[in-house]
């Protein structure tokens, strides 16, 4: 037996309970990881009031969460390339909020990657790697990232960066200067904001990436001079302006993304802030800081 978070029925962080539950035992593909840190991500939460039902059904009880890094302690006998003993990371579909995780695809975790950023790196940085991908800016040309300070906008604010892209970022009065400092040129969002980045980038946008969802699209299609310029991850309204959503459908994943990005943060030209770590005990007040947007970061969970 083992530890793990579960709920029951979809509601708030109080239905999280720590409850006692069989060791898992890895599927073919599959290892079975000692858990070290896991990482609580938004979806994490809208996965917990119901609000992914339509698409993700529940069958409960529910372990939740998706990424974790962890030594691998068991093996299925399909598994090549990875043995026990192994430090890993990945993202774990039956839930990482627990002492032990499955992952079906294990990514080698470098020595020097601390295992808090580890377990930050997979649904946050696959996210922001995968948008790039469909976006494809080339170097000299200017990508507006909207939400720039939040975990997504800011991994791929120093990807686009890295790759000599101009970057022009959205975001709250307290985060402009924590932005400019990844790369950006920060401006502050809400009315105004078309204004306010046409001053920042006066020789116009090339593309448009939205994180934050809060009803820019129509603006940012004019900005980048078509709907094929923009993706969003959090704008269900998406179709309508005929931008792309990316993340609901796992073809649309970018699996090279992983070890890339952990390569980048192990060398320090990655950086991921962990905003704070909290016991396996405390996972519902983990929820309850972002579903009232305390965190300023990544919250992860130490089992």
């Amino acid at each position: 037996m083992s530890t793990a978070v579960t709920f029951d029925r979809f509601g708030g962080p109080d239905v999280l309970t720590l409850t006692e539950v069989a060791l898992p035992e890895p599927a073919p593909h599959e290892v079975r990881v000692r858990v070290r840190a896991a990482g609580v991500n938004p979806l994490d939460n809208k996965i917990r009031r119901g609000d992914m039902a339509g698409v993700m059904p529940a069958v409960f009880p529910l372990v939740p969460g998706l990424d974790a890094a962890g030594v691998v302690d068991a093996v299925g006998e399909a598994v090549t390339g990875v043995a026990v003993g192994d430090e890993v990371f990945g993202v774990t579909p039956a839930g990482s909020y627990a002492e032990y995780a499955l992952m079906p695809a294990p990514v080698a975790k470098p020595a020097a990657l601390p295992w808090e950023v580890a377990a930050a790196l997979p649904t946050v940085g696959e996210t922001a790697f995968r948008a790039l991908k469909h976006l494809a800016p080339e170097p000299g040309q200017t990508l507006l990232i909207h939400g720039a300070a939040g975990s997504v906008g800011a991994l791929a604010v120093q990807l686009a960066v890295a790759r000599g892209v101009t970057v022009v970022g959205t975001a709250g009065a307290d985060d402009l200067e924590r932005v400019d400092g990844l790369g950006a040129t920060a401006v502050t969002y809400g009315p105004g904001w078309v204004e306010r980045v046409g001053a920042a980038a006066p020789q116009g946008v090339d593309a448009v990436f939205d994180t934050s969802g809060a009803g820019v699209l129509p603006e940012s299609v004019e900005l980048a001079g078509g709907p094929d310029h923009v993706i969003t991850i959090a704008d269900m309204n998406a179709a309508r302006y005929g931008v792309r959503f990316t993340g609901m459908d796992p073809a649309d994943r970018a699996p090279e993304a992983l070890p890339e990005l952990a390569g980048l943060a192990a060398t320090g030209r990655l950086t991921v802030e962990i905003w704070r770590t909290y016991p396996l005990t405390e996972a519902a007040r983990a929820q309850d800081d972002i579903d009232h947007r305390r965190n300023r970061g990544k919250i992860i969970l130490l089992p």
